[in-house]
């Protein structure tokens, strides 16, 4: 079989070493003054490496990925297999797969470390070409997972594992630097080795036990937290396990299969009064609509003064319940949203967009029903340039609001609740409304 490479870094190399060792013929490129690794015929040019090949594996890492496919798509022979097992979001690999056909594209995600097993590294395959995919691992010695399905769905699986090995792997890493800080590096070691064993029964007491004592647990990450601090070792993921632990334990307070639809009705005052009176944007930020009301989960972006290239983004990527919370800055010269934007922002599910800014077109945002906060209103345009972040933290109103928080808004303005925070606040709103409502009987009925 003739083989070729795209991509001759470390992973690259090994594979291409697997496939030599296998007495396959293998061409290799790659931009970069990388060795080329023994019995590899190293192509001059994309279109080189691939001519002839039967299989083609792209290792150029998921940022080249693309223009790796697009070197290389008019030149792949019609019997051809294009590979891509860059690590990627399940998007670039459709992308990927349109570009170079689907009928030919596997969709590789490689589980575990290739420096220690080589090519014969686990692997799970979807796309098209899935099956013939497998075959070729399958002679290196690779254990196969082939899924089948469409592509992405391997790497879907793969970021799915990463969600526990990365989140692990930091977590280790700040825990031995707080063991050595503290003069305890080998015991902590030793609690972490000991803990990694167990297989499934390891997994669902750490599982059960979180959700079954999540509200203590977080009191004592929260020690953990300050114990790290006062170490010198910033304590990121200790800090995130809490707030993990925190919403659990808020969750419990009052489940609900769609919590939005129980923030309809209460006021953002009775909300803010049952929070004392924390999480409330500045009173500069003002409905733009009489009887705007929204409740929604927070989709965060940071803009430069009067650019809204970074909005367009986050309606690219917003889910329905999503509210807009753009930090502007605070700058009236220039509008960060209007008609058109709304339009699209609806479709996607959008419910509403709060502003540290200004926006235009308000007259139709309100006939549309579009919900809207902002410092008021601008007629002229915003610049597209960029940069600007989407999903982060950002300050809006003297706020500060991380990507899913609760918002809410009405008449009287927006109040911001931590994710973490949101059944609570929803029962103590229902609390104060309810006393609110006794209070004011009993002032209409003279007896106050």
């Amino acid at each position: 079989m003739r083989m070729s490479v795209l991509g001759l870094g470390e992973a690259g190399t090994l594979y291409a070493a697997g496939l030599v060792a296998r007495g396959w013929t293998v061409a290799g490129y790659d931009p970069a003054d990388n060795a080329t690794p023994a019995g590899v015929e190293r192509a001059d040019t994309p279109e080189v490496a691939v001519r002839d090949a039967d299989v083609v594996l792209s290792l150029v890492g998921g940022r080249a990925a693309v223009e790796a496919a697009q070197s290389v798509a008019q030149f792949l022979p019609p019997a051809a297999v294009y590979v891509d097992m860059n690590a990627a979001a399940p998007e670039v690999k459709r992308t990927i797969a349109g570009m170079v056909g689907e009928s030919r594209f596997a969709d590789v995600a490689v589980i575990g470390p290739v420096p220690a097993h080589g090519a014969a590294t686990p692997v799970i395959i979807s796309g098209h070409a899935s099956a013939r995919a497998a075959t070729t691992f399958e002679q290196l010695g690779a254990r196969v997972d082939d899924i089948g399905g469409a592509p992405g769905a391997a790497s879907g699986r793969k970021l799915l594992r990463s969600t526990f090995m990365k989140g692990l792997g930091a977590l280790i890493v700040e825990s031995v630097l707080a063991g050595r800080a503290a003069g305890a590096e080998d015991w902590v070691r030793e609690q972490m080795a000991r803990e990694l064993s167990g297989g499934d029964a390891a997994v669902n007491r750490l599982h059960d036990g979180t959700l079954k004592h999540a509200a203590r647990r977080a009191g004592e990450a929260d020690a953990a937290a300050a114990l790290l601090d006062s170490l010198g070792v910033l304590p990121v993921m200790t800090r995130a396990t809490a707030e993990v632990h925190r919403g659990r334990a808020d969750a419990a307070l009052a489940p609900a299969e769609d919590l939005w639809q129980e923030f309809e009705g209460l006021a953002v005052a009775n909300i803010g009064d049952a929070r004392d009176r924390m999480g409330m944007l500045d009173g500069g930020i003002r409905a733009l609509w009489k009887g705007a009301r929204v409740v929604g989960r927070a989709r965060t972006v940071w803009v430069p003064h009067g650019d809204n290239l970074a909005v367009h983004r986050a309606i690219a990527c917003s889910r329905p319940g999503d509210v807009l919370v753009v930090n502007g800055g605070g700058d009236t010269s220039r509008a960060l949203l209007g008609e058109l934007m709304a339009e699209r922002a609806k479709r996607r599910g959008v419910r509403g967009i709060v502003a540290d800014g200004v926006l235009r077109d308000v007259s139709e945002l309100e006939k549309i029903g579009f919900p809207a906060w902002a410092r008021g209103a601008c007629p002229a345009g915003p610049y597209k340039n960029g940069p600007g972040q989407v999903d982060v933290p950002v300050a809006v109103g003297g706020v500060v609001v991380r990507p899913g928080d609760v918002v809410v808004g009405d008449d009287d303005g927006v109040i911001v609740i931590p994710a973490a925070e949101a059944a609570a606040s929803l029962l103590g709103g229902r609390a104060v409304e309810a006393d609110e409502a006794q209070r004011r009987a009993t002032i209409l009925a003279g007896t106050a």
